[in-house]
């Protein structure tokens, strides 16, 4: 079977609606909260996918964002701490024919389930991965969170955090990811352009999508949500196309000649052929890489959303069932009661 043989999961036999994908259970967020806007957007894209319900699967861990399966009419699974991408992972290997989605927060995928995001990502399983990123921890009640900005005053850090914040996109991007991508939650039609391509995407989709906790970090992403400040603080990348944005793309994204690095310069007529095309099917990520860095971590001015990076990789299930064929083909199925009772088992007496 070939690697890019991905395409394994049936179709509905009839057409689906939003309705269809709404579960009878009763949706209990904050009200206000974006995850709300994320599971109305979430549930009116699926019926586009024209897959089989019983064939599409949301795994999820802990944290305010992990009740979404519940409210997908789809199987799902709210699992433990930290380790959906895990347990995703077992699931998709052994069946090729679901459609598995993750739903993490970012206290959830990156303090406790930290290595088993990256290596997910790494291994290029057939996973979606949706990171809500509040930048704080909401179900425990407001403690900081592996996003949270330095100095960010709450109840475990009330003289202010002193870490460091882990930039998702540049995590999953060092971690060889072969699709990343941002997007808000407010914004309906870009979050929902953004999980149309992570859907189509063979292998590993990671999507960060910037989420209002408006209990215990109200505000944070103001500054991109706000049409008058959005309009200088949001860079939307499209394959393609110039990196520009602000009042009449008036600003746009350069490469420094004597640093390498990216900067933000007013378009001349003179600069305008410098301008940077973004390219996210390359497959050298720096330049993705470098524009995760862009944003101020403080302030957020400058944040690039949009996908960062979509390259083609081999997919890990699709290479493991290659490997299980071959090994079928050339030795014949195992006897597993065999191998267990096997040469390296011994029983053990009393005397």
């Amino acid at each position: 079977m070939p690697v890019e043989a991905l395409s394994l999961v049936p179709k509905a036999e009839v057409p689906l609606s939003v309705r269809d994908f709404k579960s009878d259970q009763e949706v209990r967020w904050c009200p206000g909260c974006g995850d709300y806007a994320i599971l109305a957007a979430v549930q009116g894209f699926m019926p586009e996918l024209g897959l089989a319900r019983e064939n599409i699967v949301f795994i999820s861990g802990i944290g305010c964002s992990s009740r979404f399966p519940y409210y997908m009419n789809t199987y799902g699974m709210h699992s433990i701490h930290g380790r959906a991408p895990a347990i995703a992972t077992g699931l998709v290997t052994s069946r090729r024919d679901l459609s598995v989605w993750v739903v993490t927060g970012d206290g959830d995928a990156l303090s406790i389930g930290g290595n088993h995001l990256i290596h997910a990502l790494r291994r290029n399983v057939n996973l979606k991965i949706l990171l809500f990123n509040n930048r704080i921890y909401g179900l425990t009640k407001g403690q900081y969170s592996p996003t949270s900005e330095v100095g960010k005053i709450t109840k475990s850090t009330p003289m202010g955090s002193l870490d460091a914040p882990f930039n998702p996109v540049s995590l999953a991007m060092g971690a060889e990811a072969s699709f990343v991508a941002r997007t808000i939650d407010s914004d309906r039609k870009h979050l929902t352009d953004v999980l149309r391509q992570a859907a189509a995407h063979p292998g590993t989709a990671l999507v960060e999508i910037y989420q209002n906790c408006n209990v215990f970090n109200d505000g944070a992403f103001d500054a991109l949500k706000d049409r008058r400040r959005a309009e200088e603080a949001v860079i939307r990348l499209e394959h393609g196309r110039q990196i520009r944005f602000g009042a009449d793309r008036s600003q746009g994204v350069v490469r420094d000649s004597s640093t390498d690095d990216l900067k933000v310069v007013t378009v001349t007529p003179e600069n305008e052929a410098q301008i940077l095309v973004h390219d996210a099917h390359h497959p050298n990520p720096t330049a993705a890489f470098a524009l995760s860095r862009l944003a101020d971590p403080d302030t957020l001015h400058r944040t690039p959303i949009g996908v960062f990076r979509s390259v083609a990789r081999p997919v890990y299930d699709a290479r493991m069932s290659d490997q299980l064929e071959t090994a079928v083909e050339q030795y014949g199925k195992g006897d597993l009661a065999a191998l267990l009772t096997g040469n390296d088992s011994w029983t053990v007496e009393n005397s």
